[in-house]
C-alpha cells in the first residue's frame, strides 16, 4: 500500500500537512507493508529536504500512490482518477462552492474520506485540528485585547515557531480584572482552555461567576445545558436536545450581562437555539464587548460574526445598534476575531498533533482489514456513487452550479 503525502494547492497556502518526516518513519516502522512518497511542495512546513532525509522519495509526480493524503480541498484539474483521497472536502453540510468538487471525484471514480467523517461507533469525530484552533484563537482573543486597550503587544502566532514559544509571549503580559466565558466541552475548549490556565487565569463556578464580582480575571466553562433551557421550564435533557432542539431556547443573556470576553469552543448543530441574536446585543444589560468566535458559524449563533476574518486582519467590530461591522476599536462597538483557519498559524504543531492521530486512528484499518469500521464509516463516495451512509448528499450533486 502507497500513501502519498500531496502538495497542498489551495490560497491562500496551508501550510500543514498530515504526516511530518518523522511520523513518516514511524508508519514505516509499525507498518512495514506501507510505502510513503511525497509530492514536492514549497510551502510546507517541513521541507522536501527534511523529507530525503528521513529516508523516503520526493517527486513531482505521486501517482504510483493507492492513497493520496492531504490537508485541503484539492482543485478539480488536480485530482488523479481512481485514487483513495483523505482532505477536508467541506462538502458534507452541502457547502455550494464545493459542490463541483464532489461532482467531480464522483465523475472520477474516487474514492472519499473526508477527515470529518473518520468517527468511532458513537459518530464522534476522532481527527482532527480543533485543540489547535482553540489554542490559537484564545490567544487571539487576548492578543486582540491588547491591541484595542494599549494594554500590551502580543506578536502574531504565525510569526512563532511552535506552541512553547506562544506560551513564552503569554508568560510576558498580564491580564486585568475581567469575566471571560468559554463554551464547549470539546477539543476546541481544550485547546483554549489550555491558554487560560496557562495565563493563570482562575476558573470558577457557574453560580459563583453569575453571583460574585472578583478582584482578578476568571472564567467559567459552560456547555448546552447552561446556556440552554427547555421553553416549558422542565429539566434539560441532553439527549433530546440533541435529537429535537425545537423545545429549547437560548439562556446565553444570563452570562452575557456579567461577561466581558465571550471564547467560543462549542458545536452549533442546526436547528439548535442561537446564543444570542442581534436583539440580544442590543439590550442595554449585554455587556460582552470581545468575542474570539473559534467556532465561526458566519451569520449565525452569534450575531456580531457577520464574515469570517484572515490570520492577516484578524479582527473587526460590530455595532449592535446598526447591526453592521465597523473598526474594531471603534467607541461601543463588539470586537470580533473570527478567524476560520486557525491551525494555519501553528502548522508545524497542528501537523504533528494531527498525525499523531491519523496514525493511531486510520493507518492501522488499511492492515487490519477495516475490523473497526473506521474506513467504511467515513468512505463518503465507491465506485462513482455516494455510499448509504452519504446518501443525503444526492439531491446537493443534483443541483445546477
Amino acid at each position: 500500500m502507497t500513501f502519498a503525502i500531496i502538495k497542498e494547492r489551495k490560497n491562500p497556502p496551508d501550510r500543514r500537512v498530515v504526516f511530518s518526516p518523522e511520523k513518516c518513519q514511524e508508519v514505516i516502522l509499525k507498518f512495514p507493508d506501507a510505502k510513503i512518497i511525497v509530492e514536492s511542495s514549497d510551502i510546507r512546513i517541513f521541507t522536501d529536504e527534511a523529507y530525503r532525509e528521513a529516508g523516503f522519495e520526493v517527486m513531482e509526480d505521486v501517482s504510483e500512490a493507492d492513497v493520496m493524503l492531504g490537508v485541503k480541498e484539492v482543485p478539480v484539474n488536480a485530482l488523479i482518477p481512481n485514487k483513495k483521497y483523505f482532505y477536508f472536502s467541506h462538502t458534507i453540510k452541502k457547502q455550494p462552492y464545493n459542490r463541483k468538487l464532489l461532482k467531480a471525484m464522483l465523475n472520477k471514480y474516487i474514492e472519499m474520506y473526508d477527515h470529518e467523517t473518520i468517527v468511532n461507533k458513537a459518530n464522534r469525530r476522532l481527527i482532527g485540528f480543533g485543540y489547535y484552533a482553540g489554542l490559537v484563537g484564545a490567544y487571539n482573543g487576548f492578543r486582540g485585547l491588547g491591541l484595542r486597550d494599549n494594554l500590551f503587544e502580543l506578536p502574531k502566532v504565525e510569526n512563532l515557531p511552535d506552541l512553547e514559544a506562544v506560551k513564552a509571549e503569554l508568560d510576558k503580559i498580564t491580564i486585568p480584572k475581567m469575566k471571560i466565558i468559554l463554551s464547549g466541552t470539546g477539543k476546541v475548549t481544550k485547546g483554549a482552555k489550555e491558554i487560560l490556565d496557562h495565563l493563570k487565569i482562575r476558573e470558577v463556578t457557574d453560580a459563583k461567576y453569575l453571583s460574585k464580582e472578583f478582584d482578578e480575571p476568571v472564567y467559567c466553562l459552560i456547555d448546552v445545558s447552561e446556556y440552554n433551557k427547555r421553553k416549558d421550564g422542565g429539566a434539560f435533557s441532553k439527549k433530546e436536545f440533541y435529537k429535537d432542539p425545537s423545545n429549547y431556547e437560548s439562556d446565553f443573556m444570563k452570562y452575557a450581562k456579567v461577561s466581558d470576553m465571550f471564547i467560543t469552543g462549542h458545536f452549533y448543530g442546526n436547528g439548535a437555539p442561537y446564543l444570542f441574536t442581534r436583539e440580544d446585543a442590543k439590550n442595554p444589560d449585554f455587556k460582552i464587548n470581545l468575542v474570539a468566535d473559534v467556532s465561526c458559524d458566519v451569520d449565525g449563533p452569534i450575531a456580531c460574526t457577520l464574515r469570517s476574518s484572515t490570520i492577516a486582519n484578524p479582527f473587526y467590530g460590530y455595532n449592535p445598534q446598526t447591526e453592521s461591522e465597523t473598526a474594531f476599536d471603534a467607541p461601543d462597538a463588539i470586537m470580533v476575531m473570527a478567524v476560520d483557519n486557525l491551525p494555519c498559524e501553528l502548522p508545524k504543531d497542528a501537523s504533528e498533533g494531527f498525525g499523531e492521530m491519523f496514525l493511531y486512528h486510520v493507518i492501522p484499518a488499511f492492515f487490519n482489514g477495516d475490523k473497526n469500521g473506521i474506513l467504511e464509516r467515513a468512505k463518503m463516495t465507491a465506485a462513482g456513487k455516494l455510499t448509504p451512509r452519504f446518501s443525503y448528499l444526492q439531491d446537493y450533486i443534483e443541483e445546477a452550479d
